[in-house]
This record gives C-alpha cells, sequence and structure tokens, in this order.
C-alpha cells in the first residue's frame, strides 16, 4: 500500500499524506496500535494541539487508507496499513523528481554546496556507493 503524492508517478489518484497526518503517523509507526488519546499524548502538546484535531486527521488518514482501525471497546486502536519505509521510498523519489529531475547526483551537490553533510554522511553515502558497485 502506498499513499501517492498526486504527481504522475505511481499509483493514480491516491490522496498526499499532509505534514499534519505525518506526524500522526510517525507516532503510530513507532508504536502501534493505538488509541486516538496515546496518539495525542504523543503530539499533542508538541503541536499545540487538542484531542478534536488528533481524531480528525486520524479520521482522514483512514479515509486515506493509510490507517487501520479495530474497535476495543468504547475506543478505536489504530495501525498503519503502510510502512514507514514505503512512505519514506515514495516521498524520497517525489522530492527527487520534482525538484531534480530525477536525477539523485545534483541533489547530493545541493547539500554538499550548502554544508549540509557531515562527515558522517559523507562517509554513509561513500559507504553505500561502493556496496552499489559490487
Amino acid at each position: 500500500m502506498s499513499i501517492e503524492t498526486g504527481d504522475s508517478s505511481g499509483d493514480q489518484g491516491a490522496e498526499r499524506i499532509s505534514d499534519a497526518e505525518h506526524q500522526v503517523m510517525e507516532a503510530l509507526w513507532a508504536r502501534s496500535p493505538q488509541s486516538a488519546a496515546e496518539v495525542c499524548e504523543q503530539v499533542c502538546e508538541e503541536r499545540g494541539w487538542s484531542m478534536p484535531t488528533v481524531k480528525t486527521l486520524l479520521a482522514r488518514l483512514v479515509v486515506k487508507k493509510a490507517l487501520a482501525t479495530k474497535p476495543d471497546g468504547r475506543r478505536f486502536l489504530y495501525t498503519p496499513l503502510i510502512e514507514r519505509s514505503t512512505y519514506v521510498g515514495g516521498e524520497s523519489r517525489r522530492l527527487v523528481e520534482r525538484l531534480f529531475g530525477g536525477r539523485a547526483a545534483p541533489l547530493f551537490a545541493h547539500l554538499a554546496d550548502s554544508e549540509a553533510l557531515s562527515d558522517e554522511d559523507i562517509a554513509e553515502i561513500q559507504r553505500l556507493l561502493g556496496e552499489l558497485r559490487k
């Protein structure tokens, strides 16, 4: 299952996850299933949200088929239907396509030029490139 980005790649018609919805997904990717109250405990204070806001975001994510619900007494438990790695992969491809013409090299050049890469980042990239060449 993937949540598409609204561009021409991948499944047509699927809805994109907003930044606010992404925060809810991160809480659920970290631990699931969770109730709305449990999700709120993780994100409400940091974001200045209330319980109704979290419930609205959860409902939107259910409609987008990013979350499944299961009744648990008088509450619902929420579980992601999409893996974090799948979502990150799609968003990464979208970013590279939209900003760098589908090529990753200009992205790395931009990060290097803006000094956004640490020595550890560069070493990791070199290691990954070495593995790809094998």
